[in-house]
């Protein structure tokens, strides 16, 4: 079963890492609370980041598939098929 973490959004994790960063650069935490603050950021960072990736991805591979056709199209249109036939 998917747990709460695992359902979270890009935009509520990428609010919660800026509000990590916030307290971060507030200061006047004790060291304990900081690095737990730094470790928190950096996980929230690198799922923020995996997200990225996946996206960059399905948006390379509609890419291909959409444009693919299209392509196909102008290379139909470059041969001059009655020059073929003679």
């Amino acid at each position: 079963m998917a747990t709460k973490k695992n359902k979270e959004t890009f935009e509520e994790l990428f609010r919660r890492l800026e509000e990590t960063v916030t307290k971060l650069e507030e200061g006047g935490l004790p060291l304990e609370r900081s690095l737990a603050l730094y470790e928190e950021g950096m996980t929230l960072a690198r799922r923020c980041q995996e997200m990225l990736d996946a996206a960059e991805v399905r948006i390379r591979q509609l890419r291909e598939t959409l444009a693919a056709p299209a392509e196909l199209e102008e290379v139909d249109e470059e041969i001059p098929w009655d020059d073929a036939e003679s």
